[in-house]
């Protein structure tokens, strides 16, 4: 195991991780004057966006995540943080070191993009500030080759509904790399969204609408050391959808029409950002870019999506509904004209074995209604189904589409189609839809509602509506798929299982 005792790990790093300073005298007294009064590392460590040479690095820095401003009892001073970064869990090989400030303005939030290390291998990480060790966490670079690659898909994490059980089990396995895509923390007050389950714990007072508020819960949620676990196991690539804004938010629109919506989504574009491992190039102005590339080699690459940012309104006033026509129309779209070239340019580009799609929302057709008619969810891609049969001619072109989904709180394996209304209409990709963390509480077989939702759409053929997390893993000649779920996360303990298991070949070379 790579975990290490915190008690030996902090004695044996105590002489070999120092901060920088101007002249040994003036750090001692200073050392004395400007000690932070407790431990700064309450929200843990992270990694994510690995590349073949490095990777980010990131840490907050809250004495008391909790605190009533959000600034996490910080003082309104930058703080120097020392990193490492290490090719033993012991931090007796060090190849990459030094200081980045943590400010007020940014939270005391640090991210590090490391450079120039070997590609395909684990290392190691840690921060130091004013006496205070970090956590140590395990990351790795991508590799040159066609490496295989265990990867965990996760969503929806709603801190109410229950333990973070699923984010242990899911740090127990030990993957390569965690694909996050959506609904990290919810934006909801105390009880705000209960309608599932009940409250197992309670979120920070008020809904967010501040920075303030985002900040606190950002801390509230990266203060459960279920979830630090999973972070500190493997890099992350993370992707928002609406709850880390406002539910059901669509561009510059708020779901509810309220006033001042382009501060709050400014407040909590820059929360988020403070508290995931993120690329500076992340920001663009009043963009949060999320939508981007990363790939394992020449084995796969992964195109994350935005499907937020960009998109038309909702038709129909949103939510699940039957006859709305609107939401068939051409022109609309839900990744917007900028992203759309991107991804087709990306698809087309794509040299490797796989093209792994993560986006929020799910893709396939989805009637909610048992017998005749049809009701479908106008805030997934049922809303937008011009834009999706569009979206599948363009992966009919890639090598080996695979598409990953978060949101629909249930395990979901669907055949994506052109026509889902044509039981002979070719599939296209397979898309493999993981449950939640959290969000709807421990969740239920009902058998009967499980069969008249597979007859209701043949092309899915697999629903489970408990809690969990995808396990996948990639190599040139298949992709390994097993859902886990969770008996119950109203208590903690429960064991991960593998519910059901799928196995992809690749398609045959040309």
């Amino acid at each position: 195991m790579w975990i290490v005792d915190r008690r030996s790990f902090i004695a044996a790093a105590a002489s070999t991780l120092l901060i920088p300073s101007q002249t040994p005298a003036r750090a001692s007294v200073q050392q004395r004057t400007r000690t932070l009064k407790a431990d700064p590392f309450t929200l843990g460590v992270a990694s994510g966006d690995p590349s073949a040479d490095g990777f980010v690095l990131w840490t907050r820095l809250a004495q008391d995540p909790l605190g009533g401003d959000g600034r996490g009892g910080m003082p309104s001073r930058a703080v120097d943080v020392a990193w490492q970064v290490a090719t033993d869990e012991r931090f007796s090989s060090i190849v990459r070191s030094g200081t980045a400030e943590a400010g007020p303005r940014a939270a005391h939030s640090v991210h590090v993009e490391v450079r120039g290390l070997e590609p395909g291998r684990d290392y190691f990480y840690r921060f130091k500030s004013e006496g205070r060790l970090s956590p140590a966490g395990r990351t790795r670079t991508t590799p040159t080759g066609e490496r295989p690659l265990t990867f965990a898909v996760a969503a929806c994490a709603h801190y109410e509904h229950g333990y973070y059980t699923a984010y242990r089990r899911l740090a127990e396995q030990e993957p390569d790399l965690v694909v996050f895509l959506g609904d990290y923390m919810y934006e909801y007050g105390p009880s705000g969204y209960t309608a599932l389950a009940g409250r197992v714990r309670t979120h920070t007072p008020g809904k967010c609408a501040t920075l303030a508020d985002y900040r606190l819960r950002h801390a509230q949620y990266k203060s459960d050391h279920d979830l630090q676990r999973a972070h500190a196991a493997a890099p992350w690539l993370v992707a928002f959808d609406d709850h880390e804004v406002e539910n059901n938010w669509a561009a510059a629109r708020s779901s509810t029409d309220a006033p001042g919506f382009a501060r709050r989504r400014a407040d909590a574009f820059r929360a988020y950002y403070e508290n995931m491992p993120l690329r500076r190039a992340s920001v663009q102005g009043a963009v949060l870019r999320v939508n981007r590339r990363v790939s394992w080699g020449t084995l796969a690459r992964f195109h994350l999506l935005d499907t937020r940012q960009f998109r038309d309104d909702q038709a129909c006033l949103d939510g699940v509904r039957a006859g709305c026509d609107d939401r068939l129309a051409a022109g609309r779209t839900l990744l917007g004209a900028g992203q759309w070239q991107w991804l087709e340019s990306g698809l087309r580009g794509s040299t490797t074995r796989w093209n792994l799609l993560g986006q929020q929302i799910l893709m396939a057709q989805r009637d909610y209604k048992v017998g005749p008619g049809r009701e479908v969810n106008l805030d997934s891609w049922d809303g937008y189904a011009a834009e999706r049969t569009r979206l599948l001619g363009s992966l009919a072109g890639a090598a080996n589409p695979v598409v990953l989904t978060g949101d629909a709180h249930m395990h979901h394996q669907a055949d994506l189609k052109i026509d889902f209304d044509d039981p002979d209409s070719p599939v296209i990709a397979k898309e493999l839809v993981t449950s939640s963390i959290a969000s709807d509480g421990d969740g239920y077989r009902d058998k009967t509602w499980i069969a008249e939702a597979l007859q209701e759409n043949p092309h899915i053929s697999y629903i489970d509506q408990r809690r969990g997390y995808i396990m996948a893993r990639l190599t040139r000649d298949e992709i390994s798929v097993d859902y886990r779920t969770l008996d119950y996360i109203s208590r903690k303990g429960a064991p991960a299982r593998t519910a059901h298991r799928l196995t992809i070949p690749a398609a045959p070379r040309a």
